[in-house]
């Protein structure tokens, strides 16, 4: 082919770029079997050999409603471009075809699961995307946002380089703040036997440390015996998961549930973050051997519940604003939450507005699944992916909604590119957010 008769492809990401730049015909093929036919099994073969193409997973994808219905974002589209060619070639698939296939898995399927419970066989194409994104990493073409999280978790075991000194210094920042509020209150580190140990994940110490300042409130008002880790372990976000690195992904959870049977707890309190929690009771254990986690972990959600619905917590006052509630996928659909949330939300606030769908129906935040781990490059891609969501949340505000809980914060993150894209006018808080303010205390 000559020169100017060259295929000219619009560069899509760093990452995939020179990744896909350095394949060749016999490592794409070796990679492809390598995971098709040595790291699946029957669970695999069953879903794709089941596959009608009756559609009815169409209607569930946040990406295809709001896409005009271009058949290519549905679910089955979406293995009909990635999956499907891999296996009838056995592997024997060109670059391009890669790099469309790092494209499809990594930017436009949030592997919410939200198909898995339309689809008349349940059929789990959020685990056959997995499949493919595990292949992309073999091949080293992962976006270079995604990659650059993964390479944090590998170096600091964290998911943003956040030095041991630094994580120890924003605890006594934080206690050292609370205390002109709570004389008595401490964040215990390093504390054996106690009841529970808490962990968060890395962007509160990076940029909203004023969470573990209200979890330390809420702790300290309900009386709780806690520790948080002054070691590795303390951060439980796994975005290495959601790259297709499962080698690392197995490191943190083994780090995170270490540093707890060291410190003794009985259980685990993790903070408000939907993929962290789906990595420790879902897949990290799993790769690890475990069918369940080795020590209990809750989501904050059910912690929540615990201390509310037994009164160690009591409100003062509730949330004026009428809210509306956010079910996020990995907690509500992944978890069974969806009932223990509204639990909460009715008892700290005055009014709630539901969202229609709702609970293990709701749309996904459009950022989880590590799609906004890709970074800059697919903002855009991510943000019009899902203008389903915005016609939803106009729906809530214009039955009254003034403020919007999310108790994720991938769907923080994402339900506000959203918010202010298509320009909803909702605030958004956490659920931590609300109880510290409307809360009892000294």
């Amino acid at each position: 082919m000559e020169e100017n008769q060259k295929p000219n492809h619009e560069k899509l990401d760093e990452g995939i770029d020179f990744g896909v730049s350095r394949l060749t015909p016999e490592k794409i093929e070796a990679a492809i079997n390598a995971v098709f036919n040595r790291e699946t099994g029957a669970r695999f073969r069953a879903y794709v050999e089941t596959c009608i193409h009756c559609g009815l997973c169409a209607d569930a994808c946040h990406f295809y409603l709001s896409r005009d219905k271009d058949p290519r974002f549905s679910p089955a589209g979406k293995v009909k471009q990635t999956v499907w060619p891999m296996l009838k070639a056995k592997g024997k698939v060109d670059a391009e075809m890669i790099r469309q296939a790092a494209r499809i898995a990594h930017t436009e399927c949030n592997l919410c699961k939200r198909c898995a419970i339309y689809c008349p066989f349940g059929i789990d194409i959020a685990y056959l995307m997995s499949m493919v994104r595990r292949v992309i990493h073999k091949l080293g073409a992962t976006p270079l946002y995604l990659q650059d999280t993964a390479h944090s978790h590998a170096a600091t075991m964290n998911q943003m380089w956040v030095k041991g000194d630094e994580w120890i210094d924003t605890l006594q920042w934080q206690e050292e703040e609370a205390r002109a509020e709570f004389p008595s209150l401490r964040i215990p580190l390093e504390v054996e036997g106690a009841d529970i140990m808490y962990s968060v994940i890395a962007p509160e110490p990076k940029f909203q440390a004023q969470l573990i300042y209200q979890m330390a409130a809420i702790m300290h008002t309900a009386g709780v015996r806690w520790t948080m880790p002054a070691t590795m372990g303390w951060d439980n976000s796994d975005m290495a998961m959601f790259s297709g690195d499962n080698e690392i992904m197995g490191r943190i959870k083994r780090a995170h549930f270490d540093t707890a049977a060291r410190l003794r707890v009985k259980r685990i309190v993790m903070g408000e973050c939907g993929h962290a929690f789906r990595s420790v009771y879902d897949m990290g254990n799993r790769w690890l051997g475990w069918a369940r986690p080795p020590i209990p972990i809750v989501h904050a959600i059910e912690f929540y519940y615990e201390l509310l619905k037994s009164g160690r917590l009591r409100i003062a006052r509730k949330y004026e604003k009428p809210v509306t509630l956010h079910d996020p996928c990995n907690v509500s659909r992944g978890a069974g939450l969806h009932e223990m949330a509204r639990y909460v939300a009715d008892q700290i606030c005055e009014q709630v507005v539901e969202m229609h769908p709702n609970r293990e129906y709701n749309y996904c935040c459009a950022a989880g699944g590590g799609v906004i781990n890709c970074g800059p490059p697919f903002k855009n891609t991510r943000v019009l992916g899902n203008k389903i969501k915005a016609e939803q949340l106009f729906d809530a505000k214009s039955r009254g909604a003034q403020t919007m809980i999310a108790p994720c914060h991938n769907c923080h993150s994402g339900l506000h590119d959203i918010v202010h894209h298509y320009e909803v006018g909702l605030e958004i808080k956490f659920f931590g957010d609300i109880i510290y303010e409307c809360m009892e205390k000294e």
